[in-house]
């Protein structure tokens, strides 16, 4: 499934992407959690993940206070603060991490919103394939049962059925281009 996922991201058309991370900018931007929220834990994609450097920009730009993970060596991320474009410096494996000193990986807990990559969510459950790692599966298990988490994904990554392990954090919701934020019960 995630290879499948790749691959057809891969094949995406460049201006099909930035159309899907404009429509789910602007979805996220209407979430009233968004829009009161005081920090927001996201991330800066990677590759041909739905393209969320504009969100995190305006997040900041709208005074969010905005935390950014770092990825540490063991896997698990910490997170740091984001201070604008020019506080992002490469990080490992080709990722984008802020500059900013790190605030320890429990940092995430105080976050009001939580936004994470993912390849694919199951649609009925919220239950996410990620790339493997389990660097956002750690990064869920801090994050409170109140707490809004959202899967970033494109129109056709909500599926029926994604597999699981027992480890596995589902998101309270999914967002996609063609239909917006979809919250799972």
């Amino acid at each position: 499934m995630r290879r499948s996922s790749l691959e057809a991201r891969a094949q995406m058309p460049e201006d099909e992407r930035a159309a899907a991370a404009r429509s789910m900018r602007d979805a996220l931007f209407s979430v009233p959690e968004l829009e009161m929220g005081g920090t927001i834990a996201a991330y800066v994609s990677f590759g041909t993940e739905p393209d969320t450097r504009a969100l995190v920009f305006g997040l900041w730009k709208r005074g969010g206070y905005v935390l950014l993970p770092k990825l540490l060596p063991d896997g698990d991320l910490d997170w740091a603060s984001y201070e604008g474009p020019d506080s992002l410096v490469p990080g490992p494996r080709g990722l984008m991490e802020p500059s900013e000193p790190p605030r320890g990986p429990a940092a995430v807990a105080s976050a009001d919103v939580v936004l994470v990559p993912a390849l694919a969510i199951d649609r009925g459950t919220g239950l996410r394939l990620g790339r493997g790692g389990g660097s956002y599966d750690r990064a869920l298990a801090r994050v409170g049962p109140a707490i809004l988490t959202v899967g970033l994904v494109y129109d056709a990554e909500l599926v029926d059925a994604v597999p699981g392990e027992p480890h596995d954090q589902r998101v309270r919701a999914a967002v996609t281009p063609g239909g917006g934020l979809l919250r799972f019960s």
